[in-house]
C-alpha cells in the first residue's frame, strides 16, 4: 500500500536531520506549541501567547509598522547605492552625478532613498507623540520608551551622517553648521567635535566617518534595537498600557465620583 504524504512527512520528522534542526519536535499540545516558537530562530522574538485583543484591529494607524518600512526601503536602496559610491574627497560628488546622469534609473534611486528617509524621521516623531499621548510609557512599558527614544536618535544620527555623502556645498556647510554647535556644548564640545569629524574641519577624514557610520554602524545599531522593540512590544502584551490610557481614567474617575457622591 503507497504512503500518503502525512506518513512521509511524519518519518521524516524522526529522521536525525529534522531533529537536529527542529528540536522541540510537533504537536498540538500547549507545550510542544510554546517550544516551536522559543526555540525558532526567527520566531523566539515573539511570544508564545498573546492577548485576544492583541489579534484584533485597532486605530494605531501603524505608525511604527511605517516607520519599519521605510526602515526597509532604505536598507533596499542604499545596498545598490553603495555599489556606485567611493567614499573619497575627490570622488564622492562625481558619484552623486553619475548617480544622476549616468546609472539606469540612479535618479529614481536616489530620491527613493531620500524621500525614504525624510519619512522615516516624520513617522518616527509622529510614533513618539502617540505613543506620548497614549500614556505608552508607563509601567510596564518604561524600558521599551527608553528603546524608543534611543532610535530616534539613531534614526537622526543616519540622516545627519547621509548628509555629507553627496559631497557638494550643501553638504559640507551643513555639516560644518552642526559640528560647530556640537562645540558649543560646555567641557566636552571640542572633544565631540574632534570625534565626530575625525579632525578639526571637514575633509577627507570626515566623509569616511560619516560613510561608516551611515552604512555600517547606525544600521547594525537600528537593527538590533528594533529587535528588542518588537520583543518588548509583544511581551508587554501590547503596544499600549490600557489600565492608563485617558478613556479608562476617565472612566475609572466617574465611577469613583458615583460612588462617593452623597445620596
Amino acid at each position: 500500500m503507497a504512503k500518503t504524504v502525512d506518513q512521509y512527512f511524519d518519518e521524516l520528522q524522526q529522521t536525525r536531520v529534522w531533529q537536529s534542526i527542529f528540536r522541540s519536535g510537533t504537536g498540538s499540545s500547549t507545550l510542544k506549541r510554546a517550544l516551536a516558537i522559543q526555540q525558532n530562530v526567527f520566531l523566539h522574538l515573539f511570544s508564545t501567547k498573546v492577548r485576544t485583543r492583541m489579534l484584533s484591529f485597532s486605530a494605531t494607524w501603524y505608525l511604527g509598522t511605517l516607520t519599519l518600512g521605510t526602515f526597509l526601503i532604505l536598507v533596499a536602496t542604499g545596498i545598490p547605492l553603495m555599489l556606485y559610491y567611493h567614499p573619497s574627497a575627490p570622488q564622492a560628488y562625481a558619484d552623486t552625478k553619475d548617480l544622476q546622469f549616468v546609472v539606469s534609473s540612479g535618479m529614481f534611486l536616489r530620491n527613493l532613498h531620500r524621500w525614504s528617509a525624510h519619512a522615516m524621521v516624520f513617522l518616527v516623531f509622529a510614533h513618539m507623540f502617540k505613543v506620548f499621548y497614549r500614556g505608552a510609557y508607563r509601567t510596564p512599558r518604561e524600558l521599551n520608551w527608553v528603546i524608543g527614544v534611543v532610535l530616534l536618535l539613531i534614526t537622526l544620527l543616519l540622516s545627519y551622517t547621509g548628509y555629507l555623502l553627496p559631497w557638494d556645498q550643501l553638504a559640507y556647510w551643513a555639516i560644518t553648521v552642526g559640528s560647530n554647535i556640537a562645540s558649543a556644548v560646555p567641557i566636552v564640545g571640542d572633544k565631540i567635535h574632534f570625534l565626530l569629524l575625525g579632525g578639526n574641519a571637514v575633509n577627507a577624514n570626515a566623509l569616511l566617518r560619516f560613510y561608516v557610520l551611515h552604512c555600517m554602524i547606525l544600521p547594525l545599531a537600528a537593527i538590533f534595537f528594533v529587535a528588542i522593540h518588537f520583543w518588548r512590544i509583544r511581551k508587554d502584551g501590547g503596544l499600549y498600557n490600557h489600565a492608563s490610557e485617558p478613556a479608562t481614567l476617565r472612566a475609572a474617575a466617574k465611577d469613583t465620583t458615583a460612588v462617593t457622591e452623597p445620596r
